[in-house]
Protein backbone atom coordinates (compact mmCIF):
# COMPACT_ATOMS: atom_id res chain seq x y z
CA UNK A 1 0.00 0.00 0.00
CA UNK A 2 1.56 3.32 -0.95
CA UNK A 3 1.38 6.25 1.20
CA UNK A 4 2.11 10.10 0.06
CA UNK A 5 3.81 12.38 3.47
CA UNK A 6 3.05 16.01 3.02
CA UNK A 7 5.25 17.07 5.66
CA UNK A 8 8.07 19.98 5.09
CA UNK A 9 9.49 19.09 8.77
CA UNK A 10 12.11 16.63 7.48
CA UNK A 11 13.06 14.66 10.25
CA UNK A 12 9.21 14.00 11.04
CA UNK A 13 9.21 13.24 7.59
CA UNK A 14 11.68 10.53 7.60
CA UNK A 15 10.44 9.29 10.66
CA UNK A 16 7.36 8.31 9.73
CA UNK A 17 8.38 7.38 6.60
CA UNK A 18 10.54 4.61 8.64
CA UNK A 19 8.00 3.62 11.00
CA UNK A 20 5.35 2.87 7.98
CA UNK A 21 7.92 0.96 6.04
CA UNK A 22 8.51 -1.76 8.84
CA UNK A 23 4.87 -1.73 8.82
CA UNK A 24 5.35 -2.78 4.83
CA UNK A 25 3.87 0.37 3.49
CA UNK A 26 5.73 2.15 0.34
CA UNK A 27 5.95 5.92 1.43
CA UNK A 28 6.89 9.02 -1.11
CA UNK A 29 7.58 12.71 0.55
CA UNK A 30 6.76 15.84 -0.57
CA UNK A 31 7.74 18.84 1.55
CA UNK A 32 5.77 21.61 0.20
CA UNK A 33 2.51 22.12 -1.05
CA UNK A 34 2.92 22.27 -4.48
CA UNK A 35 4.94 19.42 -4.19
CA UNK A 36 2.09 17.29 -2.80
CA UNK A 37 -0.71 18.25 -5.27
CA UNK A 38 1.85 17.17 -8.35
CA UNK A 39 2.37 13.67 -6.91
CA UNK A 40 -1.00 13.46 -5.76
CA UNK A 41 -2.37 14.26 -9.00
CA UNK A 42 -0.19 12.12 -11.19
CA UNK A 43 0.34 9.50 -9.24
CA UNK A 44 -1.61 6.35 -7.55
CA UNK A 45 -1.33 6.69 -3.58
CA UNK A 46 -3.64 4.13 -1.70
CA UNK A 47 -3.67 6.94 1.59
CA UNK A 48 -2.15 10.25 1.65
CA UNK A 49 -0.91 11.73 4.94
CA UNK A 50 -0.91 15.78 4.98
CA UNK A 51 0.48 18.22 7.24
CA UNK A 52 -2.15 21.36 6.81
CA UNK A 53 0.25 24.20 7.26
CA UNK A 54 2.43 23.27 4.44
CA UNK A 55 4.97 26.22 2.70
CA UNK A 56 3.51 27.75 -0.59
CA UNK A 57 0.33 25.51 -0.61
CA UNK A 58 -1.33 25.43 2.67
CA UNK A 59 -2.34 21.97 3.34
CA UNK A 60 -6.19 23.25 3.31
CA UNK A 61 -5.71 24.09 0.02
CA UNK A 62 -4.46 21.29 -1.39
CA UNK A 63 -6.84 18.94 0.06
CA UNK A 64 -9.85 21.22 -1.59
CA UNK A 65 -8.28 21.10 -5.06
CA UNK A 66 -7.89 17.21 -4.88
CA UNK A 67 -11.13 16.43 -4.29
CA UNK A 68 -12.55 19.43 -6.67
CA UNK A 69 -10.31 17.23 -9.18
CA UNK A 70 -12.38 14.34 -7.78
CA UNK A 71 -9.46 12.85 -6.16
CA UNK A 72 -10.62 10.49 -3.50
CA UNK A 73 -7.47 9.24 -1.94
CA UNK A 74 -8.14 9.27 1.93
CA UNK A 75 -6.32 12.02 3.53
CA UNK A 76 -5.21 11.87 7.06
CA UNK A 77 -4.46 15.63 8.38
CA UNK A 78 -1.50 16.53 10.62
CA UNK A 79 -1.69 20.07 12.62
CA UNK A 80 -0.68 21.93 15.62
CA UNK A 81 -4.25 23.25 15.40
CA UNK A 82 -6.39 21.47 18.00
CA UNK A 83 -9.26 23.93 18.07
CA UNK A 84 -12.74 22.50 17.66
CA UNK A 85 -13.10 24.71 14.43
CA UNK A 86 -9.90 24.02 12.99
CA UNK A 87 -10.91 20.37 12.77
CA UNK A 88 -14.15 21.25 11.60
CA UNK A 89 -12.69 23.33 8.94
CA UNK A 90 -10.43 20.60 7.73
CA UNK A 91 -13.04 17.66 7.54
CA UNK A 92 -15.29 20.03 5.53
CA UNK A 93 -12.32 20.51 3.28
CA UNK A 94 -12.50 16.68 2.55
CA UNK A 95 -9.76 15.34 5.11
CA UNK A 96 -11.12 11.44 6.10
CA UNK A 97 -9.65 11.66 9.72
CA UNK A 98 -7.53 14.49 11.78
CA UNK A 99 -4.70 14.17 14.44
CA UNK A 100 -3.39 17.23 16.43
CA UNK A 101 0.39 16.80 16.54
CA UNK A 102 2.31 15.85 19.05
CA UNK A 103 0.98 12.34 18.17
CA UNK A 104 2.00 8.69 18.82
CA UNK A 105 3.43 6.91 16.23
CA UNK A 106 1.03 3.95 17.05
CA UNK A 107 -2.00 6.22 16.78
CA UNK A 108 -0.82 6.98 13.57
CA UNK A 109 -0.04 3.72 12.16
CA UNK A 110 -3.77 3.19 13.66
CA UNK A 111 -5.77 5.73 11.99
CA UNK A 112 -4.58 5.03 8.47
CA UNK A 113 -5.06 1.41 9.12
CA UNK A 114 -8.46 2.12 9.68
CA UNK A 115 -8.65 4.89 6.59
CA UNK A 116 -7.65 1.72 4.23
CA UNK A 117 -10.63 -0.42 5.34
CA UNK A 118 -12.92 2.01 5.05
CA UNK A 119 -11.93 3.23 1.26
CA UNK A 120 -14.57 2.89 -0.80
CA UNK A 121 -14.42 -0.55 -2.88
CA UNK A 122 -12.49 0.14 -6.03
CA UNK A 123 -10.47 2.74 -4.12
CA UNK A 124 -7.52 0.16 -3.45
CA UNK A 125 -6.33 -2.25 -6.37
CA UNK A 126 -5.76 -5.73 -4.92
CA UNK A 127 -4.36 -7.03 -8.26
CA UNK A 128 -3.02 -6.12 -11.88
CA UNK A 129 -3.10 -8.29 -14.87
CA UNK A 130 -1.46 -7.34 -17.57
CA UNK A 131 -1.73 -9.80 -20.67
CA UNK A 132 -0.55 -12.74 -19.46
CA UNK A 133 0.83 -11.41 -16.24
CA UNK A 134 -1.00 -11.76 -13.10
CA UNK A 135 0.12 -9.97 -10.01
CA UNK A 136 -2.35 -10.40 -6.40
CA UNK A 137 -1.22 -8.04 -3.74
CA UNK A 138 -3.21 -9.55 -1.18
CA UNK A 139 -1.34 -12.70 -1.61
CA UNK A 140 1.83 -11.69 -2.57
CA UNK A 141 1.75 -13.80 -5.91
CA UNK A 142 2.95 -13.80 -9.33
CA UNK A 143 1.34 -16.09 -11.94
CA UNK A 144 2.50 -15.89 -15.77
CA UNK A 145 -0.37 -18.03 -18.24
CA UNK A 146 -1.04 -19.07 -14.85
CA UNK A 147 1.54 -20.45 -13.95
CA UNK A 148 3.53 -19.36 -10.48
CA UNK A 149 6.27 -17.43 -10.37
CA UNK A 150 8.52 -16.83 -7.50
CA UNK A 151 9.72 -13.55 -6.51
CA UNK A 152 12.18 -12.32 -3.89
CA UNK A 153 10.33 -8.84 -2.34
CA UNK A 154 12.06 -6.22 -4.71
CA UNK A 155 11.71 -8.53 -7.62
CA UNK A 156 7.85 -8.13 -6.59
CA UNK A 157 7.83 -4.64 -6.22
CA UNK A 158 9.70 -3.87 -8.93
CA UNK A 159 7.12 -6.20 -11.23
CA UNK A 160 4.19 -4.34 -9.30
CA UNK A 161 5.60 -0.57 -10.25
CA UNK A 162 6.18 -1.65 -14.08
CA UNK A 163 2.05 -3.27 -13.67
CA UNK A 164 0.93 -0.38 -12.23
CA UNK A 165 1.94 1.91 -15.40
CA UNK A 166 1.61 -0.46 -18.13
CA UNK A 167 2.52 0.57 -21.27
CA UNK A 168 4.28 3.72 -19.80
CA UNK A 169 8.16 4.52 -19.03
CA UNK A 170 8.98 3.76 -15.69
CA UNK A 171 12.13 5.58 -14.99
CA UNK A 172 15.48 4.01 -12.94
CA UNK A 173 14.91 7.14 -10.68
CA UNK A 174 11.11 6.75 -9.86
CA UNK A 175 12.33 2.89 -8.88
CA UNK A 176 15.29 4.15 -6.44
CA UNK A 177 12.14 5.81 -4.87
CA UNK A 178 9.67 3.42 -4.91
CA UNK A 179 11.08 0.34 -4.08
CA UNK A 180 14.24 1.38 -2.65
CA UNK A 181 13.25 4.35 -0.88
CA UNK A 182 16.56 6.05 -2.05
CA UNK A 183 15.90 10.01 -2.70
CA UNK A 184 19.54 10.03 -4.58
CA UNK A 185 21.39 7.90 -6.79
CA UNK A 186 23.34 5.21 -5.24
CA UNK A 187 25.69 5.25 -8.38
CA UNK A 188 25.29 1.29 -8.26
CA UNK A 189 23.53 -1.32 -10.76
CA UNK A 190 21.26 -2.07 -8.15
CA UNK A 191 18.24 -1.58 -10.55
CA UNK A 192 19.76 -2.99 -13.59
CA UNK A 193 20.68 -6.32 -11.69
CA UNK A 194 17.73 -6.81 -9.94
CA UNK A 195 15.48 -5.88 -13.41
CA UNK A 196 17.93 -9.05 -15.03
CA UNK A 197 16.76 -11.10 -12.21
CA UNK A 198 13.26 -10.22 -12.73
CA UNK A 199 13.40 -10.91 -16.60
CA UNK A 200 14.94 -14.23 -16.18
CA UNK A 201 11.92 -15.19 -14.13
CA UNK A 202 9.09 -14.02 -15.96
CA UNK A 203 10.57 -15.25 -19.29
CA UNK A 204 11.28 -18.88 -17.95
CA UNK A 205 10.38 -21.19 -21.00
CA UNK A 206 9.15 -20.39 -24.39
CA UNK A 207 7.55 -16.93 -22.73
CA UNK A 208 8.48 -13.49 -24.94
CA UNK A 209 11.08 -10.43 -22.84
CA UNK A 210 7.24 -8.50 -21.27
CA UNK A 211 9.65 -5.62 -20.16
CA UNK A 212 11.09 -3.28 -22.64
CA UNK A 213 14.32 -1.22 -21.83
CA UNK A 214 13.63 1.82 -23.42
CA UNK A 215 16.94 3.53 -24.17
CA UNK A 216 18.30 6.39 -21.67
CA UNK A 217 15.00 6.72 -20.08
CA UNK A 218 13.73 3.18 -18.16
CA UNK A 219 11.62 0.60 -18.34
CA UNK A 220 8.21 -0.37 -20.01
CA UNK A 221 5.69 -3.51 -19.68
CA UNK A 222 4.04 -4.01 -22.77
CA UNK A 223 -0.17 -4.78 -22.38
CA UNK A 224 0.22 -7.53 -25.07
CA UNK A 225 3.20 -9.36 -22.38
Amino acid sequence: MRVLIAEDDEEMARFVARGLGELGYQTAIAPTGEDALHLATTDPFDLMILDRMLPGLDGLSVLRRLRAAAIATPVLLLTAMGQIEDRVEGLEAGADDYLVKPFAFSELAARLNALSRRAPAGQIETHFEVGSIRLDLLKRQVTRGGEPIPLQPREFRLLEELLRGADRVVTRTMLLERVWNFHFDPQTNIVETHMSRLRAKLNAGDWTDAIETVRGAGYRIRSDA
